[in-house]
């Protein structure tokens, strides 16, 4: 049985360095003709949409579904020139995982990400990190990281056909992360980071908590796959 992960962009698999931040920004100011703060606006976990609403309401425009796209529609033209002006970064063990997990005809690695498509692949591609990846959830058009979840096992299963839930890891660095994997009944890992911590994410009862990623050899001995079947 095919072991599944499905894996969370920003803080799991790279640090942007706030490009995101930087070009919803950009994105925000061009929508309504003058130069906007959002430093208080919370970010980290939340879908691009849900984002959105929270970033129109804070500049005084309607968070209808016309406006949302509107603003990032402006985001992802933006989001390259974040990517360029910020200095972000792979997450440390992470390309070692992702090579030795693409290798192997019983693992199959998947996104779930509170990411817009388009933007997933942008931030996916500056970090050289696409080639791991064909398909996952995004956010398209939703507020619930829970639906977007479940796209994702939904995904995992026209590929597969049947699968076992035990075998399913949903792979993130903040507390909506195991939430949503609790809610498809997959296995939680959780990455520390700043603003979540080891004890906060212990306290969201995820599966395991990781203060970073381990060697590839002691991340397949915990999710239960040996040093066989590697292409």
């Amino acid at each position: 049985m095919t072991t599944i992960l499905f894996w969370d962009i920003d803080g799991t698999l790279l640090n942007s360095g706030g490009a995101g931040r930087v070009a919803i920004t950009k994105a925000a100011s061009e929508m309504i003709g003058r130069e906007v703060d959002l430093s208080s606006v919370v970010m980290a976990g939340m879908t691009d949409w849900a984002i959105s609403a929270q970033i129109l309401k804070h500049i005084g425009l309607s968070p209808e579904a016309v406006n949302i796209e509107i603003l990032l529609d402006l985001y992802q033209k933006h989001l390259p020139s974040g990517l360029s002006e910020t200095e972000g970064d792979v997450i440390p063990g992470i390309f070692d995982i992702l090579q030795t997990l693409q290798g192997r005809e019983d693992a199959l690695s998947l996104l779930l990400t509170g990411n817009i498509e388009p933007g997933a692949w942008l931030k996916l591609s500056y970090y050289g990190l696409d080639r791991f990846f064909s398909a996952g959830g995004f956010c398209n058009a939703t507020f619930d990281r829970n639906h977007i979840a479940r796209q994702a096992l939904t995904i995992a299963q026209e590929k597969l056909g049947t699968i076992n839930l035990d075998k399913c890891y949903v792979i993130g660095d903040t507390p909506h992360d195991v939430s949503c994997g609790q809610y498809i009944g997959a296995k939680t890992i959780a990455i520390a980071s700043q603003r979540y911590s080891v004890q906060d994410l212990t306290a969201c009862n995820s599966w395991l908590v990781w203060e970073r990623f381990p060697d590839p050899a002691r991340f397949m001995e915990k999710i239960g796959l040996d040093n066989q079947s590697v292409l």
